[in-house]
């Protein structure tokens, strides 16, 4: 038996109730084992906070909850009854300013993490796994706000959860749209996300470069037309080379290159990479501008605010950013004019587009957090047209069906045992090797379904790196066997004979499909899988990256 709990304003102060009908609204439900749809009807305008549906769940001795992450960069993986999923790291919670910081990428402000063992939760879709057995459970209605779903596997609970905070429903609003499928790990998932009616995603696999992971934002025209004719070894595998941070004067101002660092403009590169037969792609926040660029102070009336007037911070990096409103007309103009620019005068083909989360950190205009972030996907589709869109740092279930790749995992880091942020936790979106391998086998089945997965780069250089040769291998392996966007930031002209044969090998995308994965204990994940008829099992240490077997 289900039981509804919604919660909503009326003056002042918020109810929570179990009632399906009252004053203020009706519920329609269609409830059946395939499918459980909620329509709020409304009978007077008002605001909602939440809404859940409790019921009981008989867990099974063996049984795995899948929690796929908030955005790119989170932490996604199966979790058993015994195990804890921590969230920001509690020192971060002493004071509002340092919590608004910590939580600004995770989804902390959506819902909160108990640290109990066998308490969880999972955005857009989960699955319960026994063996080969699945159940899958899947939202089919994203676009009205997220969709979350919550177990206690000890206590034998399960929860469907809407994201409703500063949702005015003015009209009739669909609450959950959820499907349900049994049977094998490719069959739900085939069947799921055939039921989204998702544009045909595209095809095959790009491989190439892009300047972040060896240099950060001290790019120059001339380490780009190094690192461009490096390449030249492995051209016939090189499908696409991508210019990241640091060409732009300031974050925000995208139509001002640094002139001392890129003499020549952008088109210039563009032309160089076409030169070569390549695709070019380039790099932009669209939705953040540094506190200190032209675009933050010129245009103060285009940041999104805080209850007092403030501009809201929602990037930390680049000393912090602001935040652009997509539902300003006038900023809808200026990124229309950026990307006209960047894709028709410059000649980019692909663009990746980052810190996307940001849109959505806060609800306004009547709207809840996941309709705002669906409604921004939908903005920058419509301005990207026809060219290639890489989504990164983008809640997953709001790009589903806009963006032709995406990241599905957080930076890599130079280090591949992390850093000391790594290693008390700050949140479940720190760069880590370890994490992105991590992502890149539990979400192994978006890839090629949904859009193309970028697992972030891999690396082969000896230089600017604290990876071990093993290391190294492991992550262009993952890579190569879960994702279709595959990436390096070295400069391949250095490389030696064996580095040129080791990037050739890696840059062509293996037809070896992947029969299972999980951890087997902790830290040691086992990865089955099959090609030409003979089955392989790579098992390794996570957290060292030693290879036990393969």
């Amino acid at each position: 038996m289900k039981k509804f709990i919604i919660k909503y304003k009326a003056g002042n102060k918020i109810i929570s109730t179990n009632e399906t009908e009252n004053s203020f609204y009706s519920l329609d439900i269609t409830d059946t084992k395939e499918r459980f749809t909620v329509i709020l009807k409304p009978k007077k305008t008002f605001e909602l906070v939440d809404i859940s549906v409790e019921m009981a769940y008989t867990f099974n001795e063996g049984d795995r909850f899948f929690a796929a992450g908030y955005q790119s960069w989170t932490n996604t993986r199966e979790y058993t009854k015994d195990e804890i999923r921590k969230g920001t790291i509690k020192l971060a919670r002493i004071h509002k300013q340092l919590e608004h910081i910590a939580s600004m990428t995770s989804d902390e402000r959506i819902v909160s993490y108990s640290e109990k063992p066998g308490e969880f939760h999972s955005h857009g879709y989960t699955y319960i796994r026994n063996g080969e057995n699945m159940k899958l459970w899947g939202s089919l209605s994203e676009n009205t706000g997220y969709t979350y779903f919550k177990v206690k596997m000890n206590d034998n609970f399960l929860s469907f959860n809407k994201d409703a905070l500063g949702k005015f429903v003015t009209e009739e609003w669909k609450v959950f749209d959820i499907v349900y499928f049994e049977g094998t790990y490719e069959e739900v998932f085939d069947n799921y996300f055939s039921m989204m009616e998702m544009p045909e995603t595209r095809k095959g696999s790009m491989s190439g470069y892009t300047s972040w992971y060896n240099y950060f934002q001290d790019i120059n025209e001339e380490i780009i037309l190094r690192d461009l004719n490096g390449l030249d070894s492995v051209k016939e595998e090189v499908s696409i080379f991508q210019i990241d941070d640091g060409y732009e004067t300031f974050v925000g101002d995208w139509l001002d290159p640094n002139p001392s660092r890129f003499p020549n403009g952008m088109k210039y590169i563009a032309d160089k990479i076409h030169d070569k037969g390549y695709k070019a792609g380039i790099w932009l926040a669209p939705f953040s501008c540094q506190k200190v660029s032209r675009t933050a102070k010129e245009h103060p009336d285009w940041l999104v605010k805080d209850e007092n007037g403030k501009p809201l911070q929602g990037v930390l990096a680049w000393g912090g950013a602001y935040i652009l409103d997509i539902y300003n007309p006038d900023v809808r103009n200026y990124l229309k004019e950026v990307f006209d620019t960047v894709l028709n005068v410059w000649g980019f083909d692909m663009v990746k587009l980052d810190f996307l989360y940001s849109q959505c950190l806060y609800p306004r205009n009547g709207k809840c957090r996941g309709e705002i972030m669906r409604e921004a996907m939908e903005f920058l589709r419509e301005l990207v047209g026809d060219k290639l869109l890489l989504g990164c740092g983008v809640p997953m279930s709001a790009c589903f069906g806009l963006v032709d790749a995406c990241r599905i995992s957080c930076d890599v880091d130079l280090t591949y045992t992390g850093k000391i942020y790594n290693h008390i936790h700050v949140s479940n979106e720190m760069l880590s090797a370890q994490s992105a391998i991590n992502n890149s086998i539990f979400r192994r089945h978006l890839n090629g379904r949904v859009f193309m997965n970028d697992p972030d780069v891999f690396f082969l250089r000896n230089t600017n790196l604290k990876f071990t040769k093993e290391q190294k291998l492991l992550l262009a392996r993952i890579n190569n066997l879960c994702g279709n966007v595959l990436f390096v930031s070295d400069n391949a002209g250095d490389f030696d004979a064996e580095q040129t044969e080791l990037l050739r090998k890696f840059f062509i995308k293996t037809d070896e499909k992947i029969l299972s994965a999980e951890y087997i204990k902790k830290d040691i994940i086992s990865v089955k899988s099959e090609l030409d008829g003979k089955i392989n099992t790579l098992t390794f240490n996570l957290k060292t990256g030693a290879i036990l077997n393969q």
